[in-house]
């Protein structure tokens, strides 16, 4: 398995959920199964298939998340000497020069990435361009929608 590489808080995000499935979720799956059964015949009964299929996906998670974290790594960007490079955990401030516009990313594992809480993937096409790059560096990469060219603006390890 591939390493799985998270920040602190995402490791601490990703415990959370693990802590909520094990002891509020099986529980309530559990619950409802033993509910569903309740009723008697379960060849024709909705409610049992649906406990089912709850208890299989809560299950899958659980085991999901146990096998990431077994093998994750936690970084911490500020205890490493890297004084103004983008690496992993960093959060970037950028400078949009096709759109004229400021951008901030926090660059963070494929596990924690969501575009919309402004955290991006080390492997996605902007994660991969930016490591390495200094306050002041300008760099352009391949986008989906193509080519975009960017400035590094701020680089921060307190994230």
């Amino acid at each position: 398995m591939d390493r799985v590489l998270l920040t602190k808080k995402g490791a601490e995000a990703l415990q959370a959920e693990l802590k909520n499935l094990k002891s509020v979720e099986r529980p309530k799956v559990i619950e409802a199964i033993a509910e569903a059964r309740s009723h008697g015949d379960l060849s024709e009964n909705a409610e049992y298939d649906a406990a089912k299929e709850q208890q299989g996906f809560v299950e899958g998670r659980i085991k999901e998340l146990e096998s990431h974290l077994s093998i994750a790594e936690v970084i911490d960007p500020s205890k490493l000497n890297v004084q103004g490079k983008v690496v992993f955990g960093t959060r970037v401030t950028l400078y949009d020069i096709d759109a004229a516009k400021e951008v901030s990313y926090q660059i963070v594992g494929d596990l924690e990435a969501d575009i919309d809480q402004g955290q991006i993937s080390l492997s996605s096409p902007i994660g991969r361009a930016l490591i390495g790059k200094s306050e002041g560096d300008e760099f352009t990469f391949e986008a989906p929608s193509g080519e975009k060219t960017y400035e590094v603006v701020s680089v921060s390890y307190d994230v």
